[in-house]
Parts: C-alpha cells; sequence; structure tokens
C-alpha cells in the first residue's frame, strides 16, 4: 500500500506542475510609481522653513553636541511618518485605460486640493473596493520590503526619484511600458 501511495505521489508530481503566483506588473509598477508620487506631493506641501533637529544629543568627550538641523521635508522621521499613511491614499486610484493606446496602469483620478484638476473619467475603471483594496496591498508590500530604500532615496533631493526607487531599485517598473509614464 505504501508503494502505491508513493507511485500515485511521484505520478501526480511530474505530471502536474506547481503553480506559482506571479506579480501583476501593472499593479506593482502603479503602486511603486504611486507612492513616490504621494511622497513627493506630501514634501512638496511642507514649509521649507521648517528644520528639525537630528543627531546624538548625547556629549561628546571634548563636551560638545553633534547636532544638527536638516529640513523637515527631509528628514528620515518626516519620510517615516508619512510612509505609515502612504497607502491609505491608494483609494483615490484607478485603473486607466489609455485611449490610444490601450495601456493599463492605476492613476490618480481624485483632485488632491485644486478642484479643477478632474480627470477625464471615460478612460478609468472602477472596480470598487476590490480594485483599491489589490493596488493598496501592492503599496503595503513594496513599503513593507522597501522601507530602508525608500526613506534613504527621499531623505536626498534627488532627481527622478520614481525612476530610481521602481526601475533601479525595486525592479517593478524594468523593461515595462511603464517606465515613464506621469501619475
Amino acid at each position: 500500500m505504501a508503494a502505491y501511495v508513493s507511485l500515485v505521489f511521484l505520478v501526480t508530481s511530474v505530471f502536474f506542475k506547481s503553480t506559482e503566483g506571479k506579480k501583476d506588473d501593472v499593479l506593482y509598477c502603479s503602486a511603486c510609481r504611486a507612492i513616490a508620487d504621494e511622497l513627493n506631493y506630501s514634501i512638496s506641501q511642507v514649509d521649507p522653513k521648517k528644520t528639525i533637529h537630528v543627531g546624538s544629543f548625547r556629549l561628546n568627550p571634548d563636551g560638545t553636541l553633534t547636532d544638527r538641523k536638516v529640513p523637515l521635508a527631509r528628514s528620515e522621521t518626516y519620510i517615516t511618518e508619512l510612509l505609515e499613511d502612504i497607502c491609505n491614499s491608494m483609494n483615490d486610484y484607478a485603473l486607466h485605460v489609455d485611449p490610444d493606446t490601450k495601456g493599463k496602469s492605476y492613476k490618480r483620478f481624485a483632485p488632491r486640493n485644486d478642484k479643477s484638476d478632474f480627470p477625464d473619467f471615460k478612460d478609468f475603471q472602477f472596480d470598487g473596493p476590490e480594485g483599491s483594496n489589490s493596488l493598496k496591498f501592492a503599496c503595503e508590500s513594496i513599503v513593507e520590503e522597501y522601507e530602508d530604500d525608500i526613506i534613504s532615496l527621499f531623505a536626498q533631493e534627488t532627481d527622478d526619484v520614481a525612476d530610481k526607487l521602481c526601475n533601479v531599485i525595486s525592479d517593478h517598473c524594468k523593461g515595462s511600458t511603464y517606465q515613464h509614464q506621469e501619475l
């Protein structure tokens, strides 16, 4: 009997492939770009005059403190606080189908503060809570996996942060058609 069970197991393992879940490239690339867009927007809304003290509050052997001021918007503390709630803003995104190329990506449909910034809703596909929940899950996965990289990237004032994060560091948009799209 044991030989029969082993034979059945061997035959089924040979004939049936194991299935592995594949990440949705459009979803994860869009979530990565949305994270960069939301962080850039939040950082741009902070008063550039606001600063925060960083460094150690211990005295050095010579009696001095190693304390310095950095802009609040680019501080690791502020960026960490932003990352805690960044994925909640994924409810403002929906699947967008480009009418010309038929390319799909998740884009922001909700205007921020300027009420005249309404997009054309006919190109969006609203899948209800399932659509935003999957984008939120992808966002949370990216933030969890790349939190330190995101913080260090945004703490330095670098250009093309979205490309560096999504194409180089996380590799979610590398080799895809979504590399240079604006959100």
